[in-house]
């Protein structure tokens, strides 16, 4: 709860004065399936890194965003994302944790990670849609390596800062828009998430909906996190709805 707190906190004083405000409080609560393939390396810190043979896994994020009409106060978007791929190795020769492990070894990275995102909405109508704002990515991860009968893992508990941006381009009376979903690390600046794809609103008495699919990338390419060094990333298509009340 501090870690939370501190992160809403650090995000505040990042993000500036809005140039619009909504005129009504809403939200809007979505998920997405996603079909990732898993590659990359990891180490711990001062060796060298290894290469697993990831198997392809499906991922999700659920979402839930408050926006407000208060103009110097930032809406409000928690995202969880769930990330973990399995790999293997043969043959291997390298030192985690304090354990050398030889021949037949298996790996679970986990890096799987909440988003505190804090935003103002720039433009808001049929045609163009832009959000901008600063978000806190906080890891709740682990690496983990086995061989026969002897595991290690490395848990990974820090948070990174990140621009935010959120932009949505629509056609008038169809429903279509094409999005975009950016998160750049600022203190960790070879670390990304993006999706970018298409989705079509539906009005409907109670509330709206919207379903959407597209590609996403996460990036986690980071030199020393939390005594880590490594190079991952989950990349593939998915699909996802969101509802707005």
């Amino acid at each position: 709860m501090k870690k939370t707190l501190l992160a809403c906190a650090l995000l505040g004083s990042l993000v500036g004065t809005s140039a619009h405000a909504a005129s009504v409080v809403g939200f809007k609560v979505g998920g997405d399936y996603w079909q990732a393939d898993t590659s990359g390396t990891f180490a711990e810190r001062g060796q060298p890194q290894q290469e697993f043979n990831y198997k392809d896994s499906s991922q999700g994020s659920i979402w839930v965003a408050i926006e407000h009409p208060i103009p110097l106060i930032p809406n409000v978007k928690i995202r969880e994302n769930s990330l973990e791929g399995k790999g293997s190795m043969s043959g291997a020769d390298f030192n985690f944790n304090g354990h050398n492990f030889i021949g037949d070894v298996n790996a679970t990275t986990d890096l799987s990670n909440t988003d505190f995102v804090l935003y103002y909405e720039i433009l808001d109508n049929d045609i163009v849609a832009l959000d901008i704002g600063a978000a806190y990515k906080l890891m709740h991860g682990e690496f983990r390596v086995a061989d026969a009968g002897h595991p290690e893992r490395k848990d990974i508990d820090s948070g990174i800062v990140m621009g935010y941006v959120d932009a949505q381009v629509g056609i008038p009376g169809l429903g279509l828009y094409g999005f975009a979903d950016i998160m750049m690390g600022v203190d960790e600046s070879n670390v990304y998430d993006y999706s970018v794809g298409l989705g079509w609103n539906f009005d409907g008495t109670a509330l709206d909906y919207r379903i959407r699919a597209g590609y996403r990338d996460f990036k986690f390419d980071v030199n020393g996190f939390d005594g880590v060094t490594a190079d991952m990333q989950f990349k593939g298509y998915f699909a996802g709805v969101e509802l707005v009340f």
